[in-house]
C-alpha cells in the first residue's frame, strides 16, 4: 500500500456542476475526494446521485467518499443518507437510505495503489495531466495508509441497494414523521380517515412508522426506545414491542361521515384502522351541517340545494365546501381535546392527506380537511400512491388497502343517487395520469400554455386531434390559474416530487393570473388552425409523430420565443 496521497473536499452541489472540481483535481494527482452533502430525498433520485459518484471515478480513477445528512431538518425535507465509498467506479460501501438512527458510520478498507494503477494505464490521462496547471496544495505530515498487513480485508465491490418507489414512499415519510413527532413535543397524530386512497396512504405510512420504531427497539436502539417510551407514555419499564399496540397509544383516526358517505368507505376506514391498530372514531357531521344551513336560512330566507336536487352550481359547490371545512375544524378540536379525555399528556398533530396532483389542479377546498399541521403525501402523485397501496397491502400487512386502491376515487360530498355517483376525475375534467403529465411539463420543463400544447401534440398526437389537445391544455391552465391562490395555504408537505406546486421554496410563482390567458389561448387556436389547414392540404395523410418517452423536445421549446414573456412561464 502507498503512503502518499492527496485529498480534497467537494461541496455538495459542486459534484453536479458541468465542470466539477474533481475533474481538474484528479489530473493534478488528487486521489481521494470527500463530499459532505446535504442532499434531500426525492422519489427515484438516488440513482442520479450514485451515478455521479461512479462517473467521477470511473474514467479518471480515484476514491470518492460521500457523506450525507439523514433525517428531518425541521421542515419539508428529509435527507436520505446513503453515505458511500466509491473506488474507480465501484461502490465498495453504502449506508442506509432511510433510518431512525441519529448517527450512522460507514467504513471501507481500500488500496490506493489501484488508483495509481488505473491512471497509469490510461495514456490519455497522463497526456492531459501533463498539460494541467498546478493546483495549490498544503503538505500535511500524516499518512492515510496503514503498513502492509495481511489481516486487513479490503472492501470489495457490492451490489448497490435501491429501494423501489413504493418503499421510498413508506420509509421516507415514515422516518420523517417519527423525527417530526419526537422533536415537536407532540404525543401523537390524528388523521381524518375517509376510507379513500389518499387518507389511507397516510394511515399506512403512520403504521409503517410504528413498525420501524418497534423494529429499531428490538435491534437495541436506546434513543428510539427512550423517545417511544416518552411519546407513548409508557410506565414501569414498559416499552413498545408490538406496532399495533404502539399505534393505539399515538394514533387517532376519525371517519367523519355525512349523509353523502357510503357504507363501503366507512367500512374500509374501520377495517384499515383495525389492521394498523389506531384508536378509531366514527363521527357524523350531519347535525353540524344542518345547524349551519339553518343559520344561513334564518339570515337570508333561502336554503341551498345540491345540483342533483335542482340546485345551481354555486349552491352545489358551497354545500360541498361546508362539509369539508367542518371536518377541518372537528379534526383540530379532537386533536387538542382527545388526549385530555384519555388522560394523556401533550397534544396531537393533525395529518393532511391531499396529493400533489390535487394541489396542482386546485381540487381541494381551501381550509378544509386538507389543512393540517403536516402532510406526508402532499408531494406524491396519485399514480405513485396507488402503486404504494398495492405494495403496502402485501409488504406492510394491511390487506384492506388492496380494496381501497381498486375503488374509484370520490370525494363523497354530493348525494348518492341510483343514476349519479360523484367521481374525482369527472369533477376535475381530467385524469390523474394527465395531471402528472401537465405538472411535469409546467414545472420541470417550464412550459406555458403554448409550449405545453406543442409538446402534447407530439405525445398524444396518435390518439387526439390538435383541437382536442388544445381543449385539454386550456382546461388545465384555466383551473390551475383560478386555484393557484390555494397553494399559498397548503399544509407543509413532505417534499418527494420535483413538480410540487407548493408556494414555498419549490414553486415561487405568482398566484394571480389572468385565467382567460388571452394571448396564449389565441396563439394555440392559431396553431390548431394551421395544423388543420395543413392536414387538409395533405389529403388526410398527415400524422403527428409521437414524441420520445419523456414527451419533451422539438417544438416544445420554441413557443417561448414568440415575444410574449408569459408564453414560456
Amino acid at each position: 500500500m502507498v503512503s502518499l496521497s492527496f485529498e480534497t473536499p467537494e461541496v455538495c452541489e459542486e459534484l453536479f456542476t458541468p465542470s466539477p472540481p474533481h475533474a481538474e483535481l484528479a489530473l493534478n494527482g488528487v486521489e481521494v475526494f470527500m463530499n459532505a452533502s446535504g442532499s434531500h430525498h426525492q422519489l427515484r433520485k438516488l440513482d442520479v446521485r450514485l451515478r455521479a459518484f461512479i462517473g467521477a471515478t470511473h474514467t479518471r480513477g480515484g476514491v470518492y467518499m460521500y457523506s450525507n445528512h439523514q433525517g428531518c431538518d425541521g421542515g419539508r425535507l428529509y435527507y436520505d443518507g446513503c453515505a458511500s465509498v466509491v473506488v474507480n467506479g465501484d461502490v465498495v460501501a453504502q449506508g442506509s437510505q432511510f433510518s431512525l438512527n441519529d448517527i450512522e458510520l460507514v467504513v471501507a478498507s481500500i488500496d490506493l495503489d489501484v488508483v495509481a494503477s488505473l491512471r497509469g494505464s490510461l495514456s490519455s490521462f497522463q497526456e492531459q495531466a501533463s498539460c494541467k496547471a498546478n493546483v495549490p496544495s498544503v503538505d500535511v505530515p500524516y499518512s492515510l495508509c496503514l503498513p502492509f498487513d495481511l489481516k486487513i480485508r479490503l472492501s470489495v465491490p457490492l451490489k448497490i441497494k435501491y429501494h423501489s418507489p413504493e418503499e421510498e414512499i413508506a420509509f421516507g415519510p415514515g422516518c420523517w414523521l417519527w423525527d417530526y413527532l419526537r422533536r415537536s413535543g407532540a404525543s401523537g397524530f390524528l388523521l381524518p380517515l375517509s376510507g379513500g386512497a389518499d387518507s389511507s396512504s397516510v394511515a399506512a405510512i403512520v403504521g409503517c412508522m410504528c413498525q420501524l420504531v418497534v423494529k429499531e427497539i428490538a435491534n437495541g436502539d436506546e434513543q428510539v426506545k427512550a423517545d417511544a417510551i416518552r411519546i407513548g407514555n409508557y410506565k414501569d419499564g414498559q416499552y413498545p414491542t408490538n406496532s399495533r399496540e404502539f399505534a393505539k397509544r399515538i394514533f387517532y383516526t376519525v371517519f367523519m361521515g355525512s349523509e353523502n358517505s357510503s357504507e363501503m368507505t366507512k367500512s374500509r376506514a374501520k377495517v384499515l384502522a383495525d389492521e394498523i391498530g389506531s384508536w378509531h372514531l366514527d363521527v357524523s357531521i350531519d347535525g353540524v351541517v344542518s345547524a349551519l344551513l339553518s343559520l344561513f336560512q334564518t339570515l337570508t330566507g333561502m336554503r341551498p340545494r345540491y345540483k342533483v336536487d335542482g340546485g345551481s352550481n354555486v349552491e352545489n359547490l358551497s354545500l360541498q365546501n361546508i362539509q369539508a371545512r367542518i371536518r377541518m375544524v372537528l379534526a383540530f378540536m379532537l386533536a387538542s381535546l382527545l388526549p385530555w379525555v384519555h388522560n394523556k399528556p401533550g397534544f396531537y398533530l393533525v395529518l393532511g392527506s391531499s396529493n400533489v396532483d390535487e394541489g396542482l389542479r386546485g381540487y381541494l377546498t381551501k381550509y378544509d380537511c386538507s389543512s393540517a399541521d403536516i402532510n406526508p403525501i402532499g408531494s406524491i402523485s396519485k399514480q405513485d400512491l396507488r402503486s404504494f397501496l398495492r405494495w403496502a397491502a402485501i409488504h406492510l400487512g394491511y390487506s384492506s388497502l388492496a380494496d381501497i386502491e381498486a375503488a374509484p376515487p370520490t370525494a363523497e360530498l354530493e348525494p348518492i343517487r341510483s343514476n349519479y355517483s360523484q367521481l374525482d376525475e369527472v369533477d376535475m375534467g381530467m385524469t390523474y395520469e394527465e395531471l402528472s403529465v401537465y405538472g411535469r411539463l409546467r414545472k420541470i420543463f417550464r412550459c406555458g400554455p403554448v409550449s405545453m400544447f406543442q409538446n402534447l401534440c407530439y405525445r398524444w398526437g396518435a390518439r387526439l386531434t390538435p383541437s382536442q389537445v388544445a381543449e385539454k391544455v386550456k382546461h388545465f391552465f384555466k383551473y390551475y390559474s383560478i386555484n393557484r391562490h390555494k397553494m399559498t395555504t397548503l399544509t407543509p408537505s413532505y417534499h418527494a416530487e420535483s413538480y410540487s406546486p407548493e408556494d414555498n421554496r419549490f414553486d415561487l410563482r405568482q398566484f394571480l393570473y389572468n385565467a382567460r390567458w388571452p394571448y396564449q389561448f389565441q396563439k394555440i387556436d392559431e396553431l390548431v388552425q394551421e395544423l388543420n389547414v395543413k392536414d387538409v392540404q395533405e389529403s388526410g395523410n398527415h400524422e403527428i409523430v409521437a414524441a420520445p418517452s419523456d414527451g419533451v423536445g422539438g417544438m416544445g421549446v420554441a413557443a417561448a420565443g414568440s415575444g410574449n414573456p408569459n408564453v414560456g412561464i
